[in-house]
């Protein structure tokens, strides 16, 4: 994709900091666009990337979704990649747990939507970092996780024909891509034996399919799995 295919739109990546969302940021950056970065804590990593302003928060905060919107001023485009995940089995799982998942993963998210969608600039779009395990799989070691993205991809899909034609909406589901902190040790070729491509998903993945869904004007309501076939896999205990 040509650089400078953004220049002039302003896009606010939650949880830019690091990770995928670092790469997000240097892709979108690349193609033109100010990126506005959100992060809790990695102040430092966010200094490292080529943002226009830095803005931290507490995403499950009363009010801090909106107040981050706010604080962005006028944009164009919103990625909800901040997430959180606990890997615990089912059997051990807390009620708490699961409600810290859903208030990262779906609470927050969907606050920042609506937030944006009441201030967003014309021919706005909005695009959610999901997880291929939506796609039908139940893995009773995720299930707080596993429940919150899904309720995501189901706001997605809403929020597509909600805000239709004034703002489109769509999602990316990543296969295995970087391990979550404190999880690094889980067992990477045994999960590749899931992926029909049998190879690890590369971040420059998923961040040109983001631009991708940013630029092409005729998608709405799309869940784009970025996961080496990953989702054709029936699912179960991994890693």
């Amino acid at each position: 994709m040509k650089q400078g295919v953004l220049q002039g739109k302003r896009v606010l990546v939650t949880g830019g900091a690091i990770r995928v969302g670092a790469i997000l940021v240097r892709t979108f950056a690349d193609a033109g666009a100010e990126v506005i970065v959100h992060c809790r804590t990695h102040t430092d990593a966010a200094a490292e990337l080529p943002a226009s302003r830095i803005l931290t928060c507490d995403l499950t905060a009363p009010g801090a979704p909106e107040k981050l919107i706010a604080d962005a001023g006028n944009l164009d485009i919103l990625i909800n990649n901040a997430s959180a995940y606990i890997r615990k089995p089912f059997e051990t799982e807390t009620q708490a747990d699961v409600q810290a998942m859903l208030d990262i993963n779906f609470f927050a998210p969907l606050a920042l939507m609506k937030a944006f969608a009441a201030t967003c600039n014309p021919e706005a779009c909005i695009i959610n970092l999901l997880d291929q395990a939506i796609s039908g799989h139940t893995n009773p070691d995720s299930f707080g996780y596993l429940i919150s993205k899904k309720a995501l991809a189901d706001a997605t899909e809403c929020a597509a024909l909600a805000y239709a034609p004034r703002i489109r909406v769509n999602g990316i589901a990543p296969g295995p891509v970087i391990a979550p902190p404190g999880l690094e040790h889980l067992n990477m070729e045994k999960t590749l034996k899931t992926v029909p491509l049998n190879r690890r998903v590369e971040v420059d993945d998923i961040a040109q399919t983001a631009l991708y869904l940013a630029t092409n004007r005729s998608i709405t309501g799309t869940i784009v799995n970025v996961d080496g076939g990953q989702h054709l896999y029936n699912g179960g205990r991994n890693g």
